[in-house]
């Protein structure tokens, strides 16, 4: 079977994801061809596992001070004119199948030419009723018209008795330490000197920063590290918590290391704003709405962790189905992974 598998990569958890499922569709004997739109290839960084990758501009977003989404400049920024000569100019003769991570040309090519297509990203979860606010038939509509599939594969936390997956993240990397002092950081859009203003105020703890800076860097208590997986993962591990946006694969890395949580969604994105209020009901992080708030980031530096809670290999048993012509239906698949889940957590 040869497989064209598109990713989004304007956020790294569409990346980290692919990752994942990358070395799972390689077990399987799959042949795999990576696409990835979004961002500039010059911004990609370990991409070693995709081999000889295609990247095109696709669609991505533009963000204000403080994460907040830019309609104007995200309108403005967007050629989708290219966009649908990309999805035209996309040759799908030879692939058996397409596999999309909400990645839009793929998806579509797929589509037009009549391709078997699969999509696996969180944003599928968005095709079922979620609870919260922050989801209803625009939302699903706007899903389905970015990225369309045959079989679209949702991830979430939970499976709120619909056919979702548990998160598909790798297993811990390495052993869990606790630093009781660290906090890992990652708020890509906010500035060094908003960051600086928040938490240099705590003098008694190291705020390791990974952002988009050529060098490792150190302003008082804060170290700005560079963007780097193998980094990242390893201060995960060792971290007391962490701080960052509502994304879906770094909260789920999180639990899954039994670290606490300081989520702040990006003002203005629904999967975070629906991300950040579906982790409060779930008990999985606090949340900051609006600018950091001080009397409540020292509450929970001084909160304790809550227990690891590891998932089940969603990426093996994903590319396994795969192989076999993903005929189980998803509900069973579902069913299956996350009655895993609850055996090994209690």
């Amino acid at each position: 079977m040869k497989i064209l598998y598109g990713v989004q990569a304007t956020g790294n958890g569409h990346i980290t994801r692919a990752r994942v499922m990358a070395g799972a569709l390689a077990a399987q004997g799959l042949e795999v061809d990576y696409l990835f739109s979004g961002r500039p290839a010059e911004r990609l960084f370990d991409m070693e596992v995709f081999g000889d990758y295609r990247c095109r501009r696709g669609l991505t977003f533009q963000y204000g001070a403080g994460g907040r989404v830019n309609a104007l400049g995200t309108l403005c920024s967007n050629n989708l004119w290219q966009l649908w000569g990309d999805i035209r100019g996309l040759d799908l003769r030879g692939y058996d199948l397409v596999i999309s991570d909400f990645e839009p040309i793929s998806a579509w090519a797929a589509r037009r030419q009549g391709v078997p297509s699969i999509g696996i990203a969180h944003q599928y979860v968005f095709n079922y009723e979620l609870p919260g606010r922050h989801q209803g038939r625009l939302t699903r509509s706007a899903i389905r018209l970015m990225a369309p599939v045959d079989t679209a594969i949702g991830l979430h936390w939970h499976h709120f008795n619909q056919p979702i997956l548990p998160p598909l993240i790798s297993p811990p990397r390495y052993p869990v330490t606790l630093e009781a002092d660290k906090i890992l950081v990652y708020l890509p859009h906010e500035s060094r000197a908003q960051l600086l203003d928040w938490f240099s105020r705590f003098a008694d703890y190291r705020f390791v920063i990974y952002c988009d800076s050529p060098k490792p860097e150190t302003q008082q208590n804060l170290q700005f590290q560079p963007f780097c997986r193998d980094g990242f993962e390893r201060d995960l591990a060792s971290c007391a918590g962490v701080i960052s946006n509502s994304g879906f694969g770094l909260a789920s890395e999180t639990v899954q290391y039994g670290k606490k949580l300081l989520s702040k969604p990006y003002r203005g994105q629904v999967e975070q704003l629906s991300n950040a209020e579906i982790m409060q009901q779930l008990n999985l992080a606090w949340v900051v709405n609006g600018d950091c708030d001080l009397a409540q980031l020292k509450r929970w530096l001084q909160a304790p962790n809550p227990p690891a809670a590891p998932y089940p290999d969603v990426a093996a048993a994903l590319a396994s189905w795969i192989a076999q012509g993903h005929v189980e239906p998803a509900a069973s698949l579902a069913k299956r992974l996350w009655s895993h889940h609850a055996a090994h957590t209690g």
